[in-house]
């Protein structure tokens, strides 16, 4: 509690939370609407630590009651009573430490996803869209919320490409944990031999960034291009081109947009998508792919991934970079994927 930026000087952050709130309060805020939302992100990730802090400190202060009594009585009943208690202070403090490890420049903004099919054809397809549903989950589990961008169906079936965007209070910075190649190995349902099939898919996470001084984007250097959108939107995809895909010349970055209904919400969330991926090459080059933002995503195929989840002849999930594993698997593909990101986060610290 000796540091300011710490998140268990909830002093400091009552006090922060007050003056927000404040400010959240006056006339003029309700002018400017890009502040407005900006405010109310950051009352609202300040109240989730100070709830935090008065839950866990509530259930200690349980505890305590619940051993008195314990002794009092010599009551061993009520010790399976304080057991629950314990568990539970115990889980709150750790994500409150989890929460503090999260210090990057970028980890409390939301994320930038974009899932590609590697090595394995139809299957990986498939697989491409098994990890799309299991971020879907994982949103869902953890209050974000997720916003589909842009999507290239398969050939046969599942998805050659998908982008999507994860909001809420540090989803970048819990996200980049899942940044690489990921490996299924599975008996193939589009296999009529029945033989076990082993398929590929890389996961880019960027944080989204709103602007960025240093980033000055010429129009000439961008190359625009409009097409029907393929995602949902009614009859109104079929009747206007207001997908946007933006080539950035000089770098060949590549972005798309079809999530929105104009084509000028496409290209703003185009070009933030743009942003983002200009930040992350600059980043690299200047901190020689230093984890925080860059990471390390290698060619998708055997030998390069960061997790394999094997279904035959055993269920194991397995990250290769921290030798975290979980058995159930139907677990993880339900967006169960917190103990992966936990651990890649203490041991990455």
């Amino acid at each position: 509690m000796r540091r300011r930026d710490t998140l268990f000087d909830v002093d400091n952050l009552r006090k922060d939370l007050k003056e927000k709130t404040e400010l959240s309060e006056k006339p003029e805020i309700y002018t400017d609407l890009a502040k407005s939302q900006q405010i109310s992100k950051e009352i609202a990730s300040l109240s989730n630590k100070v709830t935090a802090f008065d839950r866990a400190e509530r259930i200690v202060n349980d505890a305590s009651e619940i051993i008195d009594l314990a002794e009092e009585e010599n009551d061993e009943s009520v010790l399976a009573e304080l057991d629950q208690e314990l568990s539970a202070v115990e889980k709150t403090i750790e994500e409150m430490r989890l929460a503090a490890l999260l210090r990057g420049k970028y980890d409390k903004l939301n994320a930038l996803l974009t899932l590609h099919a590697g090595a394995g054809g139809t299957e990986a397809c498939d697989w491409t869209e098994m990890l799309y549903r299991m971020y879907m989950y994982y949103a869902e589990k953890n209050g974000y919320t997720l916003t589909e961008l842009d999507r290239l169906e398969g050939d046969e079936a599942g998805i050659k490409s998908v982008s999507f965007k994860i909001e809420g209070d540090c989803a970048y910075g819990y996200l980049k944990a899942e940044k690489g190649v990921h490996r299924l190995v599975r008996i193939s349902p589009f296999d009529a031999n029945k033989r076990r099939h082993t398929s590929f898919a890389s996961l880019e996470v960027m944080p989204e960034i709103e602007d960025d001084e240093e980033i000055k984007i010429s129009p000439d250097e961008l190359k625009v291009d409009t097409y029907r959108s393929s995602g949902a939107g009614g009859q109104h995809v079929n009747k206007t081109e207001s997908a946007i895909r933006i080539t950035h010349l000089p770098t060949g970055i590549v972005v798309a947009c079809q999530n929105e209904r104009s084509q000028t919400q496409n290209r703003e969330m185009a070009m933030k998508m743009l942003i983002s991926k200009l930040i992350e090459k600059r980043e690299a080059e200047r901190m020689e792919l230093d984890q925080d933002i860059k990471g390390e995503i290698k060619k998708i195929e055997w030998g390069s991934q960061i997790r394999s989840y094997v279904f035959c002849p055993y269920t194991l999930v397995k990250d290769h970079r921290t030798g975290f594993e979980i058995t159930d698997v139907d677990s993880v593909m339900n967006g169960n994927i917190q103990g992966f990101i936990n651990d890649y986060l203490k041991k990455s610290q």
